[in-house]
């Protein structure tokens, strides 16, 4: 719910701080979210007196005597602006690619490309709350390290078995080349390694990793040019 509170501040500010219902309707509403929820009032109530408790919200006085809520996570975790944004997503969608996460955190503070997001993840992991799940690079996973450690623990064998095996190769791709002609000498058969096969799986998996990343990353540009496109309109009077 945190997440959810940074997330309507940054997005809908002219609605923000938020009530009870309010809250509870963003919690359970179907995009940007992993895994979807279906919470009640009394659930969201319950989490954020604990959060107020542990100061990383505070109720207001909202118009009509409505209670709101908004959060107080800059403090709290010690961040600057992009490094919210990244946290939020990172609450509101769990682990993700390094690719998955500037595409989606775009769209709360502008970060063009990988080169802007690097420093943000390394700040985040110095302070302590990222952490990386998969080895480093354009591909990798991370998360937050805000979860309980049952919950931590979980998070951490998802994303191992994942991650590409390095098991023996199935019989048929250690098959051996067919032998020459008779008239030429035989050649010893080549069989690959364990490592020269788990090199190349690693591989292949990288590859379709940057090809996720490179995916989101053409969804966001998309998303922002259609956007420029729409408001162009609009001025124009289309």
């Amino acid at each position: 719910m945190l997440g959810v509170l940074v997330e309507k501040a940054k997005t809908t500010p002219e609605n923000y701080p938020l009530s009870l219902n309010a809250i509870k309707n963003a919690c359970n509403q179907k995009n940007n979210r992993s895994p979807l929820m279906q919470v009640e009032e009394d659930q969201v109530d319950a989490v954020l007196e604990s959060l107020r408790k542990i100061g990383a919200v505070s109720e207001i006085q909202g118009s009509g005597r409505v209670d709101k809520y908004r959060h107080l996570a800059y403090d709290w975790l010690g961040v600057e602006k992009v490094e919210l944004a990244v946290m939020a997503e990172l609450l509101l969608r769990g682990a993700q690619t390094v690719g998955e996460l500037r595409g989606r955190a775009a769209r709360m503070e502008p970060i063009k490309d990988m080169g802007e997001l690097r420093p943000v993840l390394d700040s985040l992991q110095a302070k302590g709350l990222l952490v990386f799940l998969t080895p480093e690079g354009r591909g990798a996973m991370v998360t937050h390290t805000l979860y309980q450690e049952r919950e931590m623990e979980k998070v951490r064998r998802e994303a191992a078995n994942s991650a590409p095996t390095t098991d023996a190769p199935p019989r048929e791709t250690a098959a051996v080349v067919s032998r020459p002609p008779a008239a030429t000498p035989a050649t010893p058969p080549i069989v690959p390694s364990d490592s020269d096969v788990a090199r190349l799986r690693e591989e292949v998996a990288s590859m379709r990793r940057e090809l996720v990343d490179a995916r989101a990353e053409f969804e966001s540009t998309s998303g922002e040019l259609r956007r420029e496109l729409d408001e162009l309109n609009r001025q124009l009077g289309n």
